[in-house]
Parts: C-alpha cells; structure tokens; sequence
C-alpha cells in the first residue's frame, strides 16, 4: 500500500510519510474552502498511493471523524445551526449510510468491488463537480436579485427562520447516505447542494454548520460499520489523521485571510480528472477534456456572470475590459473596476492602461 522507504516504524504503529503529507494537503483544503474532503482524500488514495478502494474509503470516513467534529462544535457554539434540519436529515442519512456500507462489503468478488467503487466513485465526483457549478450559480443569481431589489448585505434568512420540509429533506439524507456510505463522497458536497436548492434562502454559513452537525453522526454510522465489518487499517487511518488536523487549522487559518477561489476552481479540475479516470475515460480523452475545461470553463463563466446567472442578456461592465473579466472567472480574484477620479498616490491602485484608480469597495465586493 506505501512505500518502505517512506514508512517509519513507531513500534505500536507503521506511520507512513507520504500519507501523513497526504492528510496535510487535504485538510488544508477542506479548511481553506470548505469542502468535504472525501472527494479529495479517497481518489487519492487509489489514483497515487494504490490503496484498495474498499480500504480508501473506510479510511477517509474514519479520519471524517476526527476532523468534522470540529467544525460542527464551532457552529453549535455560534448557533447556526437548525437542529430540525439536522434531526431529519439523519434519520434519512444514517441508515441509508449503513445499507450502503453493507452493500459493497457484502459482494464477493474482491475484484468486482474494487470496479464497482472505483465507477461510484467517478460518479460521485463528476456530481461533486456539477453540484460545486450549480451551487455558485444559485448564489450568483441570489446575489444579483438581492442587489437588483436594492437589498444591501445578506438578505437571507437565519437558521431560524425557515420552514422545514420533512419529506424533502430526508430524502436528501437517504441520497447522500447511500452514496457517502459508498464512496466517501457527498457529506460535503451534495447534501449541502440538496439543501441549498431546497431552501435557498437559508444564509450559507447556516447551510455550512447545519451540514457539518448532521454529517458527524452520518459519517460515524459508515466508518462504524466498515470498522465493525473487518475494513479499517489503523496505521493508515492514523497516518491521514496525524496530517489531517493541522492541515485543517492552517487551512482555516488562511482562509480569513486571502481569497479561495482559484483552490476552488483548481478542485474543479481536478475532481473533474480524477472522476473520469475512475470512470474508465482512457488518459489522452481525459487530458483533451481536462484542457477543454480550463479554456473553455472561465469564458463560459464570465458569460454567466454578465447575465446575472442567465437571468437577461449579456450585459459586460462597461468600467472592466473583456479579458480582465475571463481572467477573473478563471482565478476567482474579482476584476477591479475603475473609480471616476484619476489618483496621484499609490501606483498599485491605478489602472496603467487608463490613468484611473481602482474602485476597491466595489472590487472586493464583486460575487465572483
């Protein structure tokens, strides 16, 4: 599973380097952005460390466990999170996360296992993938609503004050159950989508603490029963977890500080690889389709962005060239728009194409 030459022998455990710096990179990513580390971790451990899909995946919902917590305490604390949500999503997510586990330890064939997690598993990323794509577009279309009706700030509404629907909503946690008891993947990503979608109003750090309290019991109920049916390799768990932690705290660290979006967009990317390949889409097919993204991607992006989320025709900043607005859908830096009066002092704020300094209230402010 490792090589020798990067594992150091501690006595009561095998610690393996590479897997160490592995936990290190992931969890610096789920705390810079957010999102569930399954859909990184897991392709990880099949694509570059040859781990057996089984064994990646009960690993990562086991080093879930350790890191989840965390955040969902920070959430408690700050009162974000609705516990309604959260009580139905769990009675359809943790049974639904247990069949799942019981499903794919219970066929036979180690090899038809292994194919069969590997394909629900580039399923499960290429979904990531468009549920990361609608979800900004949802709150791209929010945002120019709210500013359309003149509403200033966050018009969305407090953990309180929706109105839950039972039936929808435990139906999101049978879906994500199912496929997180399977591959690792969804606790992060498309239980957050499903709630987004179902209750669009509801403020992004409510649907961030709500997902994050429901996907601890959702996660422990899978890791539980992949321990309880044989499938947990303590030296590999441990390894991810060791790194894990305070990849996370740097992560989250960062994250206050400077902007994600280009991590996000390079996650788009390479999830979007990792799930055709998993898929079985041959190398050079995937390579062509990869290229075909980071080209094409930020024009269509920058497309999007000029008609509000295609909500009325194309209709580009008149104060920001073309190109300055691809750029910025391809990093997610937002273009910075010029200021009427022309400035005299710092250099770094003036456009040296047209003399004028940048609108720094209205950059910072752009969506993008």
């Amino acid at each position: 599973m490792t090589d020798p030459l990067y594992d150091l022998n501690l006595g009561f455990m095998t610690l393996g380097v590479g897997l160490v710096l592995a936990g290190v990179l992931v969890g610096f990513v789920v705390g810079l952005t957010g999102m569930g580390g399954g859909a990184l971790m897991t392709p990880i451990l099949i694509l570059f460390f040859g781990i057996d899909p089984v064994t990646a995946v009960s690993s990562d919902l086991v080093v879930s466990l350790f890191m989840k917590p965390v955040g969902a305490a920070v959430h408690l604390r700050r009162k974000t999170v609705n516990l309604e949500l959260v009580k139905w999503l769990v009675i359809g997510s943790v049974p639904a996360a247990v069949i799942g586990v019981l499903i794919i330890t219970s066929i036979g064939d180690s090899d038809a296992v292994a194919n069969f997690i590997k394909i629900a598993l580039g399923i499960a990323l290429l979904l990531s993938v468009g549920t990361m794509i609608g979800k900004a577009i949802v709150s791209l279309r929010q945002y120019y609503r709210d500013q359309a009706a003149g509403k200033a700030g966050d018009s969305s509404v407090s953990v309180f004050g929706i109105k839950v629907r039972p039936l929808p909503t435990l139906i999101i946690g049978v879906i994500g159950g199912v496929v997180v008891g399977m591959t690792s993947v969804g606790s992060g990503s498309l239980i957050i989508v499903g709630l987004l979608l179902l209750y669009p109003k509801l403020r992004a750090g409510s649907l961030v603490g709500t997902d994050l309290v429901q996907a601890v019991p959702l996660v422990g109920a899978a890791a539980l029963t992949y321990i309880i049916r044989g499938e947990f390799h303590f030296d590999l768990a441990a390894s991810l977890i060791i790194g894990a932690l305070p990849g996370v705290y740097l992560g989250a660290r960062v994250s206050s500080r400077g902007q994600a979006g280009i991590i996000r967009r390079a996650l788009v990317v390479v999830l979007f690889a990792s799930g055709l390949k998993l898929v079985g889409v041959q190398p050079v097919a995937v390579g062509f389709a990869v290229l075909a993204l980071v080209i094409i991607g930020p024009m269509i992006w920058a497309l999007i962005r000029s008609t509000d989320g295609f909500q009325h025709s194309p209709n580009k900043p008149k104060d920001v060239p073309l190109w300055r607005v691809v750029w910025a859908s391809a990093t997610g830096v937002p273009p910075r728009y010029q200021a009427e009066n022309v400035l005299d002092g710092d250099a770094e704020l003036v456009d040296q194409e047209t003399g004028k300094e940048w609108d720094r209230e209205r950059s910072a402010a752009d969506p993008l």
